[in-house]
């Protein structure tokens, strides 16, 4: 293939294509730059497989550290493990691709996007999911693209095209929009509570700058003579179809609209019907047509059923705008909310019931150093608030062996921890890491906006002092040719028979988290506005119920929460504390039980359970980092007793000595005359020698400056 470089430009940036020059051997290669941010996207096409009835489609985003210069830790020196957000990349890549192979497909396809080099500027995930159309289509794998993705900033009233990391941490929104030519196809998104028309408004003029892409993707088919490869939908013999259409019709109806049922029940009688009519199926010849059929494909019986419930299903809501549970198109399922469901050991605790969705959410209050540490090419390298999503078999009345999470689950909760980040407190106001565990109790559709209002609730419940409350709502969509319908709150039949899977969350001021996936190969914006409007209402009503079991955040804390003390110190100073070896901070906290953490600005957390431990650590390390000047008047303690002089600690690990000549204002004969061991003793701090040498004195000490020493003395013993 020949070596192509293109240019795109937008905005005052640009993405470079270099077309032909890498990974020749696979289907289709770019490399795509965009600043000096650098992916490698290959797509390659294997034969399929026989006996699979899905796209066998594996997306992997992989982030090498040369990219940034660095060399991986651990005793291997090796990357390992993805870490999570290149699982979050992954998906990214994977949702906007995958509605765009056709259905038929069953060949095998991998896409893998390396960040080869990272200039901290310029995110790679949006220049990783174009690169997959551009490889995708170079690789001539039938495909209904090109798609696009970029990346929507706001600036105070601007919005910006692919903005920097340090742009998207200032604005109020980031915002990834991808789109295929026949419209928007994905949207991902975390806002500080903005209104809908804004991030209608960012939707559209990101898909603005998608539809310049997806024309420079053609332009360079068209410079390389490579035609786009779009097959037609094989043809498939309709008497199996034609059957189960004449037999199970008028049943799968009569099922759809007992509107009592629950989910099991109604899985029960369709499971039934399709029985019954299988043994119907087993009295014909094995020469009939149909037999023949499930013969040659064992899954063609159930494909067709499903592919009947489906098409019944669709048009009930398109021609009568009934539901299968019979709700309005726009109406919410029963909602119950609790709080303190756990005992008091946890720290917060939520529990959110929609429908048969159930999720119960847990919080757990923890020090600055329970943050964790992140090691990708990600420019922040601590994470304080985490939310982590579960979704055990027994949700759905199912048995499977328990696995590490996968990514749907990583995915899932970083959805609901993007929905709750932009009203957590701030960290030099509320300084704890705050870990949220969302367990996925029941689930009949829409499991992670459950775990949102779930989350909301463990949090208020905690103590957490968020700005306001957030909750979640999922959006579904019909659509046959024109005709549209757009379901509020889809429950998990909706869900699997729909095109659409919207989940937007937010306060009642602004959105501060969306997400849209489709099935078919886009949308218009007209639809996609009006399904961000529909959801508002469903939010709000939402939060209404929530409220109702909490409205605001708990005065008090958990008993069995850290209690922290944040202050700081001269970060030259850092050491002191730390002493030789880390003996000075050990010795602290074998003394007190306090967990102490150092930042590198000086900024030092003490937390224990016991607010007094706490107390006594600060002051020991307040003690250590404490700079005395010659004037200062203490009430100190005697500590030790030598024939010159006496010892006397100010300060919690500070001493300075009282010269023999400097206990009275006549002459002492021997320092136990004056002083005792463990006396309570009226001090000044007559001078530091140059080798900060703390000498003392008990003379020439104002009034007012003793009174205000014993003050001070006696406010400490009664806070002890």
């Amino acid at each position: 293939m020949q070596e192509i470089d293109k240019s795109i430009s937008f905005d005052g940036r640009d993405i470079r294509l270099k077309v032909g020059l890498f990974a020749p051997q696979a289907g289709g290669s770019v490399l795509i730059e965009s600043g000096e941010t650098a992916v490698l996207v290959t797509a390659t096409q294997s034969s399929p497989r026989e006996g699979i009835d899905f796209l066998p489609l594996l997306v992997d985003y992989e982030e090498r550290l040369y990219a940034a210069g660095r060399i991986p830790g651990g005793f291997l020196r090796r990357e390992g493990r993805p870490p999570e957000r290149a699982t979050l990349v992954s998906r990214l890549i994977d949702r906007p691709m995958r509605p765009l192979f056709p259905s038929w497909m069953r060949d095998d396809i991998q896409i893998v996007a390396t960040t080869v080099s990272m200039d901290h500027d310029v995110p790679p995930d949006v220049l990783a999911a174009t690169g997959a159309s551009i490889a995708t289509l170079l690789a001539q794998i039938p495909f209904y693209g090109p798609m696009a993705a970029v990346r929507v900033g706001l600036i105070g009233d601007d919005f910006i095209i692919n903005p920097t990391y340090k742009e998207i941490a200032d604005g109020d929104l980031d915002l990834i929009v991808a789109g295929s030519p026949d419209g928007v196809i994905m949207v991902e998104a975390g806002a500080n509570q903005l209104p809908e028309q804004d991030v209608i408004e960012a939707i559209d003029f990101g898909y603005e700058v998608v539809r310049d892409i997806i024309a420079a993707q053609k332009e360079i088919l068209a410079e390389l003579g490579i035609e786009q490869v779009t097959l037609p939908t094989p043809e498939t013999d309709p008497t199996l179809a034609d059957f189960l259409a004449d037999k199970a019709t008028a049943g799968i109806k009569d099922i759809l609209k007992e509107f009592e049922l629950s989910k099991p029940e109604r899985d029960d009688k369709l499971d039934a019907l399709k029985a019954d009519i299988k043994e119907q199926v087993a009295e014909l010849s094995e020469d009939d047509p149909i037999c023949v059929a499930i013969a040659e494909n064992g899954k063609a019986f159930g494909n067709a059923y499903k592919s009947l419930t489906k098409k019944l299903m669709r048009s009930q809501i398109l021609d009568e705008s009934v539901r299968v549970d019979g709700r309005k198109l726009d109406e919410v399922r029963p909602i119950s909310c609790r709080t303190q469901v756990l005992p008091n050991r946890v720290h917060g605790t939520g529990l959110f019931k929609r429908g048969l969705t159930q999720v119960m959410s847990v919080v757990t209050l923890g020090t600055p150093g329970d943050a964790q540490m992140t090691d990708d090419l990600h420019p922040d390298e601590n994470k304080r608030y985490l939310h982590h999503y579960n979704f055990p078999p027994y949700s759905v009345g199912e048995t499977r062996p328990m696995r590490s999470p996968g990514r749907r689950e990583i995915g899932h909760g970083a959805l609901a921890e993007r929905a709750l980040m932009p009203v957590l407190p701030a960290m030099d106001t509320f300084p704890y890491v705050i870990r949220v565990v969302s367990e996925v109790l029941s689930s009949n559709g829409s499991t992670s906006m459950g775990s949102v209002c779930g989350s909301t609730l463990s949090l208020m419940d905690a103590g957490v002092p968020l700005a306001k409350p957030v909750s979640g709502a999922a959006m579904g969509l019909i659509k046959e040719g024109d005709e549209v319908r757009i379901l509020t709150d889809i429950q998990g039949i909706e869900d699997f028979l729909g095109d659409m899977d919207f989940k937007v969350a937010g306060t009642d001021t602004g959105i501060t988290a969306l997400q849209m996936d489709m099935k078919i190969t886009g949308l218009p914006m007209e639809t996609i506005a009006e399904a961000i409007n529909q959801a508002k209402p469903a939010r709000l009503h939402i939060l209404s119920k929530m409220l109702e079991a909490i409205n605001a955040p708990r005065a008090e804390l958990s008993p069995y929460a850290p209690r922290l003390l944040t202050f700081k110190i001269d970060p030259e100073m850092i050491g002191m504390v730390i002493g030789p070896g880390g003996k000075q901070i050990k010795s602290i906290t074998d003394e007190t039980g306090a967990k102490v953490d150092i930042q590198d600005d000086g900024t030092i957390t003490v937390s224990s359970l016991d607010g007094a431990a706490a107390e006594r650590a600060q002051a020991l390390i307040e003690g250590i980092t404490f700079k005395p000047s010659a004037g200062d008047v203490y009430m100190g303690k005697v500590t030790r007793i030598i024939p010159i002089g006496a010892f006397v600690e100010y300060r919690p690990g500070k001493e300075g000595m009282i010269h023999i000549s400097q206990l009275a204002d006549y002459r002492v004969n021997k320092v136990e005359d004056e002083v005792t061991l463990g006396e309570e003793v009226l001090i000044k701090i007559r001078e530091i020698d140059n080798r900060g040498r703390v000498n003392l004195t008990r003379l020439n000490i104002h009034p007012d400056e003793a009174a205000k020493a014993r003050a001070a003395a006696a406010g400490s013993e009664d806070e002890d």
